[in-house]
C-alpha cells in the first residue's frame, strides 16, 4: 500500500511539473522574454527590424487626427518590407510650450482624449493581425509631447522653461525637465497614468494591455536624461532611483512584459559610461537601449557631406561598438532604437535625393547584422522614422494642428528625418536588411 501511495505521489508530482512546464512554455511563447543577452520569442532568439511610428495612435483615432485606412495601408507596407517592430507613443500632455503636440492624450491631470486612447487600441489590434511587436513609451524628457516638463508645470514646479525662449534655452530646459525625478506629486500622478494605460482593456481585441502579446516592452520615457552639465550631475542619484522605482512599479502591475529605459546611451548620460551602466543595472530593467544622432551631435555637417560623412561613419561605428560592450558588461540585450539622417544637404522635399542617408543606413545595418550573427547582444533597430504617405503641407515645412503626420515631431521640419513610402532606394535597403535579420 505504501509503495502504491508513493507511486501515485510520484506520478502526481511529475504531472504537476509537466503542467508547470507546459504553462511556462505557453507564457514564453506568448510574450517576448530575455535569456542572457538575447530576446526569446516562440522559443527562438528574436531579431527584428523596426521603425518609430510614434504617431500611430493619432492615425488610429476615430477623432480629428484619425486616418485608419492610411494606418492599415502603412502597416501593410511596413510588413511587406519586413519591418515588424514599432516604437510608439502612449502618452502626450497638453503643454505650455508652443511647439508641442496637439491634441494631447492628457489635456490636464485626469482629463483624457478618449479618441486617442481608442486610437492606441486600434493600432495595437491591427499590429496583432500582422504579427508585429510594439515598444511603448510612457513619458518624454523632451518638449514635443509635453512630457516631464508639463508634469512639473502641473505639479508645482516654479518658473516653467521653454527651450524656444532665447532667454532660457536648451540647457535650462533639460535641467528643468530633470527636476521631474524629484517631484513626488508629479510622479505619484505619473504612476496613476501608467496604471491607466497598462490595465486598459482594448476595445478591438479584448485584451487588457498587460496581457496583450503584441506589446514587447514598456519604456519609461523617450530619451530620459539626468540633466545636463554640472546641474545634471546633481540629478544622477534621483535619476537612478526614478528608473528603478518606476520600472518596479510597472512590473508590479504587469508581470508579462519587458521594461526598459528609452535612453540614448552615454550621450544622454552626461557622456559618462558609468552613469549609463548604473542606470541599466537595475534588476527591474530588462534590456538596454541606445540612440545615435550623428547630425545632432555635430559629427555630420549637412552642408559639407563629403568631408564629414566618412568621419561620421567612424564615430558611429565606435559608438555602436562601445554600447555593445556595455551590454556585455551588464549581461543584457540591447537595441538601437533611434537613428536617422536627413536627405542630401538637408532638403525636406520628397523629391530630394537621400544618397548619404542610404549609405548611412546600409552601414548601420551591416554593423547590426554582422554583430548579431556573431552572437553579440544586439537584437535589432528602430530607425527614425517612418513618414509613410504623410507630406508637409506648407512651404516652410512646419507642422500645424490638423496637418497629416510625417515621422518628424511637430517642432521639426516635416521631412527632416522621415522615410517616406516613395523612398524606393531606402526601402530596398530595409528589405535586404530584414531578410538578413530574419534569417538569423
Amino acid at each position: 500500500m505504501k509503495k502504491i501511495l508513493l507511486s501515485s505521489l510520484l506520478i502526481f508530482v511529475l504531472f504537476i511539473q509537466s503542467c508547470s512546464s507546459f504553462f511556462t512554455g505557453e507564457k514564453e511563447n506568448k510574450f517576448i522574454t530575455v535569456k542572457g543577452t538575447h530576446f526569446i520569442k516562440d522559443g527562438e532568439p528574436y531579431y527584428f527590424v523596426g521603425t518609430n511610428l510614434w504617431y500611430g495612435c493619432y492615425l488610429g483615432s476615430p477623432g480629428e487626427t484619425g486616418d485608419r485606412e492610411r494606418l492599415k495601408t502603412e502597416l501593410d507596407m511596413l510588413k511587406d518590407i519586413g519591418v515588424t517592430n514599432l516604437r510608439i507613443l502612449a502618452a502626450s500632455e497638453e503643454s505650455y510650450i508652443k511647439n508641442s503636440l496637439r491634441p494631447a492624450i492628457q489635456k490636464e491631470p485626469g482629463i483624457y482624449d478618449e479618441d486617442l486612447l481608442e486610437g492606441l487600441d486600434f493600432l495595437l489590434a491591427e499590429m496583432g493581425k500582422r504579427d508585429m511587436q510594439g515598444v511603448i513609451f510612457l513619458n518624454n524628457y523632451w518638449e514635443w509631447s509635453g512630457g516631464m516638463a508639463q508634469y512639473n508645470a502641473w505639479f508645482g514646479a516654479d518658473n516653467p522653461v521653454d527651450p524656444g525662449n532665447p532667454q532660457q534655452g536648451w540647457v535650462m530646459f533639460m535641467n528643468y525637465s530633470a527636476t521631474f525625478y524629484r517631484n513626488k506629486a508629479a510622479n505619484d500622478y505619473f504612476q496613476e497614468y501608467i496604471k491607466k494605460i497598462v490595465t486598459r482593456k482594448n476595445k478591438f481585441n479584448g485584451f487588457y494591455y498587460f496581457e496583450d502579446p503584441v506589446i514587447m516592452a514598456w519604456q519609461l520615457a523617450n530619451e530620459p536624461r539626468p540633466g545636463e552639465g554640472e546641474t545634471g550631475e546633481k540629478y544622477v542619484e534621483p535619476y537612478y532611483k526614478w528608473i528603478d522605482e518606476t520600472a518596479a512599479y510597472i512590473h508590479s502591475i504587469d508581470p508579462n512584459h519587458l521594461v526598459t529605459t528609452g535612453s540614448e546611451g552615454t550621450r544622454g548620460s552626461l557622456d559618462i559610461p558609468e552613469v549609463y551602466l548604473k542606470a541599466h543595472q537595475s534588476k527591474n530593467i530588462d534590456y538596454m537601449t541606445f540612440h545615435l544622432w550623428a547630425k545632432n551631435w555635430s559629427w555630420y555637417k549637412a552642408d559639407n557631406p563629403e568631408e564629414t560623412f566618412p568621419v561620421t561613419l567612424k564615430k558611429a561605428e565606435k559608438y555602436f561598438n562601445d554600447h555593445l560592450q556595455y551590454a556585455r558588461e551588464t549581461g543584457k540585450p540591447i537595441t538601437l532604437e533611434e537613428f536617422g539622417l536627413g536627405r542630401d544637404f538637408e532638403k525636406y522635399s520628397k523629391a530630394s535625393p537621400a544618397t548619404y542617408r542610404d549609405k548611412y543606413f546600409a552601414k548601420m545595418f551591416e554593423l547590426v547584422y554582422d554583430s548579431a550573427k556573431a552572437g553579440a547582444p544586439i537584437a535589432g533597430t528602430n530607425f527614425w522614422s517612418w513618414g509613410g504617405v504623410g507630406e508637409a503641407q506648407h512651404d516652410d515645412y512646419k507642422w500645424r494642428p490638423g496637418d497629416p503626420f510625417t515621422g518628424d515631431p511637430p517642432q521639426e521640419p516635416q521631412g527632416l528625418n522621415s522615410v517616406f513610402a516613395a523612398d524606393v532606394s531606402t526601402l530596398k535597403i530595409l528589405k535586404e536588411h530584414s531578410d538578413n535579420m530574419h534569417s538569423l
